[in-house]
């Protein structure tokens, strides 16, 4: 049986076109709440996520900055020899961490981000999470990027730095609204490994429920669609997936014979959920996709962060970055 999302009312577009720049007329309540997010998210990368951030997520190499008078301990290898035979005494190197770093935000729009039966809409909780890791990036000097995608690339922001930049990727997040329903996250991967010629962070903002295009591929070796890309891509950049969830897509409700709606096809079906066979089906396909899923990361070397709809990110979120730090210092 395939996994159907009960029928549910979306929120309201805003009155923009689609894919539209808004650097001005943008709709006074998206700027509400641009502003609201960059409050309540300010505060935690101040407080919390900044350093952590900075701490897990390090810069490409070293960089000279300046020389100095050697001093006992040093290592000789750094020791400048032009300066040194100039001056008349030893002077060494004092190299710094090259900070800059490049992040991207792969979002994921599609029909089944528009799904909460308790707390916020997946797509509410992406953009709040998206603006956690901008601020944190751009805190350290990062740039940033944005991919919007369902079944097609519907808006790109190239990265760049600055607050105001930031800003306008969460604007962006808040008032866009897709034109397409699906899924293709094969498609997505690829347009960002495009994009990012050179190692960064990819941040990969989804459900990562399988549609029957992952399921119906042709590759035995791969769980999904998506696999081979994600090796490639993973090799390269660092990948992090955020797997948005909602209770109500772990289990059936016994509720009689309802009509669930799949929000990315359109398709809808009757199902009586008080059947045993029903319940005992779904379960075990939620838990076998789970299980798979989970295999294909630890695979890859891919981290997964996992949030509901009902849950503060901020617990998760932090203890990914906590485990990263223990990864590092070993």
């Amino acid at each position: 049986m395939n996994r159907k999302r009960p029928l549910r009312a979306a929120p309201p577009a805003p009155a923009t076109p689609h894919g539209a720049a808004r650097p001005t007329g943008v709709p006074r309540e998206i700027l509400k709440q641009v502003r609201l997010i960059e409050l309540r998210t300010r505060g935690l990368v101040d407080s919390i996520f900044g350093g952590e951030y900075q701490s897990v997520f390090r810069g490409q190499g070293m960089e000279f900055a300046e020389v100095r008078e050697y001093e006992a301990g040093d290592d000789v290898r750094n020791i400048d020899w032009n300066v040194t035979a100039r001056i008349g005494h030893p002077y060494v190197k004092k190299h710094v961490e090259e900070r800059e770093l490049t992040l991207l935000l792969l979002v994921d729009l599609s029909g089944s981000e528009q799904f909460a039966t308790r707390g916020r809409f997946k797509a509410d909780l992406a953009a709040e999470i998206a603006a956690v890791l901008a601020l944190s990036a751009v805190r350290n000097n990062d740039r940033i990027g944005l991919v919007i995608f369902t079944d097609h690339i519907e808006h790109v922001v190239p990265p760049k730095k600055g607050r105001r930049h930031v800003l306008r990727l969460i604007r962006d997040l808040l008032a866009f609204r897709p034109k397409h329903a699906g899924t293709d996250i094969d498609a997505a991967l690829d347009y960002a490994a495009r994009l990012m010629p050179h190692r960064g962070i990819l941040f990969v903002l989804s459900d990562f429920v399988p549609t029957e295009k992952d399921l119906a591929h042709d590759d035995p070796d791969s769980v999904v669609a998506w696999e081979k890309t994600l090796r490639l891509v993973s090799r390269r950049h660092d990948v992090v997936a955020v797997n948005l969830t909602d209770s109500a897509e772990e289990a059936l409700p016994r509720a009689g014979l309802l009509v669930f709606s799949d929000p990315e096809t359109g398709e809808e079906i009757a199902v009586d959920t008080t059947s045993r066979a029903v319940q005992a089906g779904f379960s075990a396909r939620v838990s076998r996709e789970e299980q798979e899923r989970k295999r294909l990361f630890r695979r890859l070397a891919v981290d997964e962060i996992e949030v509901r709809t009902h849950e503060s990110y901020v617990r998760p979120l932090l203890a990914f970055f906590r485990q990263r730090e223990r990864k590092r210092a070993r």
